[in-house]
């Protein structure tokens, strides 16, 4: 079933629903600092088995790719030029996503950054073949939702030539992941960059237009544990350096 009212969206691929969901508001001050959450990332491959809430998911999209800049609609992650050349997805497994409204349906979303919303583009779990392309990694299986995130490198290249294609739509995805990484870490979630894969596997199962590349995987779901390190032992860790002769 759908959050909220969806109602019915122009652009969906033939015989495919195509209904916008619209999130909740982003948090704009949480509970842990930006120090707090760069010490506690790791990547994370194991997750509870329990759902993630929507308004989670709400946050994570919107530190990947959401808007922070009302006069020109500027973005959590930079761009080169204020292009935005890439696309972020949300495989939504089944009771992967639970909100006030109930379960969001499984299947496959694709952001809105501008309207904060989510479009279903297929319906159906598609963690099973999400996975077999992702040569069987099983955090892509586990986790209740998988972000894909890719990339119309045209969008660049048509500034700034082969230079963008190979280096700046690459930097983009770096920043997007960073966030995503230190959201999840804040909301206590973990992630994972995962880039293995095949390319034309993933596009498939997800239903990613042509002109586009997917460039990332990234699973999120409930961590058990959260990395901790104490100031004391990383002082202790730097004293332990400092005191080796410095390498020529």
């Amino acid at each position: 079933m759908f959050l909220a009212s969806g109602r019915p969206r122009a652009g969906g691929r033939a015989g495919e629903a195509a209904s916008e969901i619209l999130l909740p508001i982003p948090n704009l001050v949480g509970s842990m600092s930006v120090e707090e959450a760069l010490s506690r990332r790791r990547s994370v491959r194991e997750y509870l088995k329990s759902p993630i809430a929507l308004s989670e998911l709400s946050q994570i999209l919107w530190a990947a790719y959401g808007v922070s800049e009302v006069r020109w609609g500027l973005r959590t992650a930079p761009s080169a030029g204020a292009i935005y050349p890439l696309n972020v997805y949300a495989a939504v497994g089944e009771g992967g996503v639970v909100g006030e409204g109930g379960w969001l349906e499984a299947g496959v979303y694709r952001y809105l950054p501008h309207r904060h919303s989510i479009v279903l583009l297929r319906r159906g779990d598609v963690r099973r073949g999400l996975y077999e392309a992702a040569l069987r990694q099983d955090w892509v299986l586990n986790a209740p939702v998988s972000l894909v995130v890719a990339a119309a490198y045209e969008k660049t290249a048509r500034v700034y030539g082969e230079r963008g294609r190979i280096r700046y739509v690459h930097m983009d995805l770096g920043h997007l992941g960073q966030n995503v990484y230190l959201q999840a870490t804040a909301l206590g979630l973990g992630t994972v960059a995962v880039g293995a894969f095949d390319d034309d596997g993933v596009r498939e199962v997800l239903g990613i237009p042509e002109g586009e590349t997917p460039l990332y995987i990234m699973p999120v779901g409930r961590a058990a544990d959260l990395h901790r390190i104490s100031r004391e032992e990383l002082a202790e860790y730097y004293s332990r350096n400092r005191s080796a002769p410095l390498a020529p």
